[in-house]
C-alpha cells in the first residue's frame, strides 16, 4: 500500500527590537546573567500594564507584506493560559482569532497565517532540581504557520531556509538557530487515501537537518505503525538527535484547552489607523537577489552562495557594478571559491577583486598569478596591482626575455620536440607546461605557444 505524507511547519522567530513585547525590558540574547532583564510587567504583577511594542507589529506586517499575506485592518491579544515553569504570567499573551497576516505564500508552500505573541523563559535541568531564567520571557515572537500542503522532508527544509533568509534580509530577525532565535515544529501524518492522517506534532527542532530527519523518521514510523494494523496517536512528540528517533512528550493540546479569551489590558489596534504601520517599500528580498544573479549567467551553486550569505553578495554587488559579464564571472568565482576557501574576506578591500578581474582579461595576470595574487590580499591586504608587482605575478608576455628561455627549454627537451613534429600535440602543451615552469608561473602561456611553434618550424 502506498502512503502519502502530508506536513505543516510552525516556526517561531525571535524579533530583533531593543525591548520586550510588553515591557521596557531589554531583549539581549546575548545576555549571559540569569533573571537581569526581567520587570514586574513580565511577571504580570498586580497594578502593572503591558504595552504593545510598536516596532515588533511593524516588523511582522513587513514579513506578510513580503509573502503577499493580507494584513489584518483590526487586530488583539489574547491571553493563552497554561502553566509552565519558565513561563512567569500562569498565561502567554499571545494572538488567537485575529493574527497579524493571513495567508500569503513562500518557496511555493501557502501559509495560513503570521501572529505575534511573547516568548517563554528558559530552563536548565540539573541533577533532581530545575533553574528557571527569564531574561527571554516576553521577547517579541512571530510564529508562522504552514498550510499542510508540505509533501517531503526536503521541501519542509527548503521552504525554512528560504524563510530565514526573509527574515535576515528585511532585517526583523537573526534567526539563528544555534541560539534559538528561529524554531522550527512539524506536523505530519500519513495515509493511504486523500483523506488527512492523525497528525503528530514534533516540536523545537533547531535545526534544518533535525527537521529533514525527524519528518523522515516519523513517517517511517507513522507508515510501520499502520502496515501493523495499529493507531497513530495524536500527541506531541520531542525529537532526540543522537539516537536519531522521535520520543513521546505529552498528548496533544487543544484550542478549547488553552482558555483563550482578549487580554483585558492590552487595547485592540486599528492597523489602518496607525502611519507606521502603512509599509510601502521593502529592501531587495531573497528571490529577487536570485533572479538578479541568474541574469548575470552564474552556476546554480554560486546564485545560492551569494543569496544565502549576505556579505558576500553585497560584496559581489559592489565589485561588479559596470563590470562586464567577463570580469563579473571571474569575480564571482573568486568569492564563492576563493575567498570561501579562506575563510572570509581577511584583509580584501573593495575593488580588489574588481582591479584582479581586469587584470586577469587583459592578460596581465594569469589565473595562476591572481589566485597568488588574491592569497597574498587576504593576509596583508594592498592595491591589487602593486602586491602583483612586488611578488613578480605579472604575467610575461614579452618575446624577448622568453625567447631565451624557449630555447633553453626547447634544447633540453629534444625527444618531445621530435614528438611533436610528428604529430602529438600533448607534447606541446608539456613544452608550455616547462616554460610556466621556469618562469615560476609568470609566462604568458599563449605567448609561450607561439614562440615553441616558430622555433621548432610547427
Amino acid at each position: 500500500m502506498e502512503y502519502k505524507p502530508t506536513i505543516g511547519l510552525e516556526i517561531h522567530a525571535e524579533l530583533e527590537t531593543q525591548t520586550k513585547m510588553f515591557s521596557r525590558s531589554c531583549n539581549d540574547s546575548e545576555e549571559s546573567s540569569p533573571n537581569v532583564n526581567i520587570t514586574p510587567v513580565d511577571l504580570a504583577h498586580p497594578g502593572t500594564l503591558p504595552v504593545v511594542n510598536k516596532e515588533a507589529v511593524k516588523k511582522v506586517i513587513m514579513v506578510g507584506v513580503a509573502l503577499e499575506g493580507e494584513i489584518a485592518d483590526f487586530t488583539e491579544f489574547d491571553r493563552k493560559n497554561y502553566f509552565y515553569p519558565d513561563i512567569p504570567k500562569g498565561y502567554q499573551i499571545s494572538q488567537y482569532k485575529y493574527p497579524l497576516v493571513s495567508g500569503g505564500k513562500i518557496a511555493g508552500v501557502k501559509l495560513t497565517r503570521i501572529h505575534l505573541e511573547e516568548d517563554t523563559g528558559t530552563s536548565q535541568h540539573k541533577d533532581d532540581y530545575s533553574l528557571v531564567n527569564y531574561n527571554r520571557a516576553g521577547v517579541p515572537l512571530m510564529e508562522l504557520v504552514t498550510e499542510p500542503v508540505i509533501t517531503s522532508s526536503e521541501e519542509a527544509s527548503k521552504f525554512a531556509k528560504e524563510f530565514q533568509l526573509l527574515l535576515q534580509y528585511l532585517g526583523v530577525s537573526k534567526a539563528n538557530m544555534e541560539k534559538g532565535e528561529m524554531r522550527l515544529e512539524a506536523n505530519i501524518s500519513v495515509s493511504s487515501d486523500d483523506k488527512f492522517g492523525t497528525k503528530v506534532e514534533v516540536k523545537n527542532l533547531n535545526s534544518f537537518r533535525s527537521l529533514e530527519k525527524a519528518i523522515d523518521f516519523e513517517i517511517k514510523r507513522q507508515i510501520a505503525l499502520l502496515e501493523n494494523g495499529e493507531k497513530v496517536v495524536q500527541e506531541t512528540r520531542g525529537w532526540h538527535d543522537e539516537k536519531q528517533v522521535t520520543f513521546s512528550q505529552r498528548n496533544k493540546e487543544y484550542a478549547e484547552d488553552y482558555r483563550y479569551f482578549p487580554d483585558p489590558d492590552i487595547p485592540k489596534l486599528k492597523i489602518s489607523e496607525i502611519a507606521d504601520f502603512n509599509i510601502k517599500e521593502l529592501p531587495e528580498l531573497p528571490w529577487q537577489r536570485r533572479e538578479r544573479y541568474q541574469k548575470y549567467e552564474l552556476g546554480n551553486d554560486q546564485v545560492e552562495m551569494l543569496v544565502s550569505d549576505m556579505s558576500l553578495g553585497e560584496y559581489f554587488d559592489g565589485e561588479v557594478k559596470n563590470a562586464p559579464l567577463e570580469e563579473v564571472k571571474i569575480i564571482s568565482n573568486y568569492i564563492t571559491s576563493d575567498l570561501v576557501g579562506l575563510g572570509g574576506f581577511g584583509k580584501v578591500s573593495t575593488g580588489n577583486l574588481k582591479d584582479l578581474a581586469k587584470l586577469v582579461t587583459s592578460g596581465t595576470l594569469s589565473s595562476r598569478g591572481a589566485k597568488d595574487t588574491l592569497k597574498i590580499l587576504y593576509e596583508e591586504g594592498g592595491d591589487t596591482e602593486k602586491v602583483a608587482q612586488k611578488n613578480n605575478l605579472i604575467q610575461q608576455s614579452d618575446e624577448g626575455p622568453l625567447l631565451e628561455i624557449v630555447n633553453k627549454i626547447l634544447s633540453e627537451n629534444n625527444s618531445v620536440v621530435e614528438e611533436y613534429k610528428n604529430g602529438k600535440e600533448s607534447s606541446l602543451q608539456f613544452l608550455i607546461g616547462q616554460g610556466m615552469k621556469e618562469t615560476k608561473g609568470s609566462a604568458n602561456p599563449q605567448v609561450l605557444a607561439k614562440l615553441i611553434k616558430e622555433l621548432i618550424g610547427a
